[in-house]
């Protein structure tokens, strides 16, 4: 086992709803807009006009829950009524004091740049859907970071956000047919979801659609066992690959191209004799 301690508490945050407020509004501040729109917090921005980042800008005129105060850091009152801190500006000094404000008020707060002046980290991430991966170094080397997040990123099966869609509704369903909290319903729920998920490949969970979740429960969990894509009428992992291997084969692509370039032929044809 490796040496305990000296790591980070790595969570999935609940932001929905949240007071989140962003002080700065340039580079660094954009991608923290970013990131906790799409957690769906509430954001409440403060910077001088003349310091936007353009994807700043984009962000303040279109559809999105934030509130923006043209202006600096106005002290505590700017605290008030808010669950989390982030500043991204070139003031240190400034930096500081709101880490100061935010820590004796018992509100969690992230200074770009400072990492002893922060209470968390946002890593680099990968996002698929629902799917989200977070790599952290704990603030000690964030390039590291984002070289090792494309490492993972380039090794992860295709239509993973798509299967995890998938196997949510599937779950959902089944809490619907089989309700209740622990006891021997909720241990059967899990058992047999792990048995779906670890009998069906990838891709195949990712073709799941609300009918073959209809007959997965059916012929599947009211008789305690996993039916396999094929006895659901679904193609296998194999027919999926053997398929975009077909349209990919220099013959299909030669018939494709021809097809093609024929059909083109025959439109120029009929221009030339109606003019």
């Amino acid at each position: 086992m490796s040496h305990l301690g000296g790591g980070s508490l790595l969570l999935a945050w609940q932001l929905k709803g949240k007071h989140v407020l962003i002080v700065g509004g340039g580079d660094v501040a954009s991608g923290r807009i970013e990131t906790v729109l799409a957690a769906d917090a509430r954001v409440t921005l403060i910077s001088p006009s003349n310091g936007l980042h353009t994807l700043t800008k984009s962000f303040l005129d279109g559809p999105y829950n934030i509130t923006y105060h043209d202006r600096l850091f106005g002290g505590v009152a700017d605290l008030a009524d808010v669950d989390l801190v982030l500043t991204a500006i070139d003031d240190v000094a400034q930096s500081r004091v709101i880490c100061c404000l935010c820590r004796e008020l018992k509100i969690p707060v992230n200074v770009a740049d400072i990492p002893e002046s922060c209470d968390f980290y946002f890593g680099s991430q990968i996002r698929d859907g629902p799917l989200q991966i977070m790599i952290s170094t704990n603030g000690n080397s964030p390039k590291l970071a984002n070289i090792i997040r494309k490492k993972v990123e380039q090794s992860l099966p295709e239509h993973a956000g798509d299967a995890i869609t998938r196997v949510g509704e599937l779950r959902v369903k089944l809490k619907e047919r089989a309700p209740g909290v622990g006891g021997a319903i909720g241990k059967r729920r899990m058992r047999w979801m792990i048995d779906v998920c670890t009998s069906w490949e990838m891709e195949e969970l990712a073709l799941l659609d609300d009918q073959m979740i209809r007959r997965l429960l059916d012929d599947g969990w009211e008789k305690n066992v996993v039916p396999s894509p094929g006895e659901l009428g679904a193609r296998s992992s194999r027919q999926v690959y053997e398929a975009k291997l077909n349209l990919t084969t220099p013959g299909v692509l030669v018939t494709t191209l021809s097809f093609v370039a024929g059909a083109a032929c025959a439109g120029l044809l009929l221009l030339v004799r109606r003019r």
